[in-house]
């Protein structure tokens, strides 16, 4: 579980098997030992071809499957090292032609066509072809699945090179949603027929930087460079993923020099990480915004469905006090759901009123407050859920916190098996509709009831060509969410994470707008 503001100073195992507390890592830092070598902080030596992740959260097998992608970026750490897809996100460009060499539209916008590169080759030797483009596209069944596919009309594959999409009618997010989601990245037809879709998580093969040698569940992740990769040889021989859930132990890993990069370092530690010789903070703004999902409002019988209450709850979150205390103020303020680098983003102002917040709940019927439920939530996030439940509880929301690991909180929340209040957030690429659409619209994975006007707007939004009359359909989408009180939005999170000295280039901020160390290929170590 991740650390709190007021988490308790127990012995953390770590992984090296020694035992180190919250005090242990001030003390020795204060001291100037934890990097220098006391006894049992020594810096480990490693192989020097190989860089190693402290990663803070389990790794789950549905991530080796782009097939699979839920609309958060967590896959995403692990489908930029062991596949390719045919556009997407890379340094200096939000759609990059990658397995695809070029792509074009016809004017009309019903004909999209791509041209694969001559040469990308998957881990197992077989070729990329347009055929292995056409079986990953139809076997998606990830985030946003049925809106794509229902919009294609066919896909065809006049030679082994080219693909051909047909839409049913001109949708100006076709590319949007094709390289952002999973469902443009290609796995090999011919070896996922053979083995079956379980027999791929086992052993997944690709046709990225690196492929895949062993995984540990709870443990650790390993890929080796992959030395015929089309656009460059892999510098790093291989990279090791050391799930580390607890930042304590993550902080005290990089010290020791166990790890050489570490993710998700908050509050009182992301100071100590800051203070540290020979280790770099690495703070990275991504297009994540948290925000609360009042699951229950379409409930009639629920407290939440009084949009009085929603908005009491919005007006209770001191997110300026939340920023500073566990992402030293490097996050956004935000009062939407949608990232401000998102095209077509419209930002309501974020207000912090407890005292309004008291008399919302009042004139809703609820002066003494009110039983609200749980608060659920990633459990590697539970120090946000815990300042937020905080801020609730001052306002008269009586509410527990309910931290879940991330693989079960996604498959809970994705099939709306949550209740009450649901810690939400997503730093998934895309642009305000991408993320309308998973979070708020009908039909949406996240999305447990929706509300008429919105879903009619959102319809009529996917088509419309025009730009400047599509933008203001969709920031009207934005302001009925932010006058319905549908969520709570807290702020776009700053990732705040640690480099160890044997990093050259890490990774991060490379490629705009994600969170993780990526391109893998580019990553190097210093002297090599």
């Amino acid at each position: 579980m991740g650390s709190s503001l007021g988490n308790r100073e127990g012995p953390e195992s770590g992984i090296n098997g020694t035992a180190v507390t919250r005090r242990d890592v001030f003390a020795l830092a204060a001291l100037g030992v934890a990097a220098a070598g006391a006894p049992g902080l020594a810096r480990a030596a490693g192989p020097q071809d190989q860089l190693r992740w402290g990663i803070h959260v389990s790794l789950a097998p549905t991530w080796f499957d782009p097939a699979e992608t839920p609309g958060i970026i967590t896959p995403f750490m692990v489908l930029y090292a062991l596949h390719d897809a045919v556009v997407k996100p890379m340094p200096d460009q939000p759609m990059a032609p990658s397995l695809a060499e070029s792509w074009s539209a016809t004017e009309d916008g019903l004909t999209y066509d791509f041209v694969l590169r001559q040469g990308p080759t998957f881990h197992n030797g077989d070729p990329v072809t347009a055929e292995d483009v056409k079986f990953s596209f139809e076997r998606y069944r990830g985030v946003s699945k049925d809106l794509i596919k229902n919009r294609v009309a066919a896909m065809e594959t006049p030679d082994p090179r080219h693909i051909r999409f047909k839409l049913k009618a001109p949708w100006p997010d076709f590319l949007t949603f094709y390289a952002t989601t999973g469902a443009g990245w290609i796995v090999p037809k011919n070896y996922v027929e053979k083995v079956g879709d379980d027999g791929f998580k086992k052993a997944p093969v690709g046709a990225g930087p690196y492929k895949f040698v062993s995984f540990t569940p709870g443990v650790e992740l390993v890929f080796e460079a992959f030395d015929q990769y089309w656009r460059k040889n892999p510098s790093v021989k291989r990279l090791i993923f050391k799930v580390i859930p607890e930042e304590t132990t993550r902080l005290a890993a990089l010290q020791r020099g166990e790890v050489d990069i570490v993710y998700s370092i908050r509050g009182e530690l992301a100071e100590e990480l800051r203070r540290t010789p020979g280790l770099t903070l690495k703070p990275v703004i991504t297009p994540a915004p948290f925000w609360l999902y009042f699951a229950d409002q379409w409930d009639a019988k629920s407290p939440w469905h009084d949009e009085r209450v929603r908005k009491a709850a919005n007006l209770a979150i001191d997110r300026k006090a939340i920023n500073e205390a566990l992402t030293l103020g490097y996050s956004k303020l935000t009062n939407s759901l949608i990232p401000a680098s998102f095209e077509f983003y419209w930002q309501p102002p974020p207000v912090f009123d407890p005292a309004r917040a008291k008399e919302l709940l009042a004139e809703a019927g609820h002066g003494n407050g009110f039983d609200a439920g749980e608060l659920f939530c990633d459990s590697s996030y539970s120090n946000v859920g815990e300042t937020v439940l905080d801020n609730l509880q001052a306002a008269g929301f009586r509410v527990k916190l309910r931290p879940l690991e991330r693989a079960a909180f996604i498959e809970a929340y994705s099939h709306k098996k949550l209740r009450n209040i649901v810690l939400g957030g997503s730093g998934a690429f895309g642009n305000a509709a991408t993320r309308l659409e998973a979070f708020i619209v009908k039909g949406g994975t996240y999305v447990y009831g929706s509300y008429p006007d919105i879903d009619a707007l959102y319809q009529q939004q996917a088509v419309e060509l025009d730009h400047k009359t599509r933008a203001a359909i969709l920031e009207k989408i934005q302001q009925l969410v932010y006058e319905k009180s549908i969520v709570a939005p807290i702020w776009q999170l700053a990732f705040i994470n640690g480099v160890g000295p044997r990093v050259g280039e890490s990774g991060f901020g490379l490629i705009t707008d994600f969170a993780y160390t990526a391109p893998y290929d580019d990553i190097t170590i210093k002297g090599t």
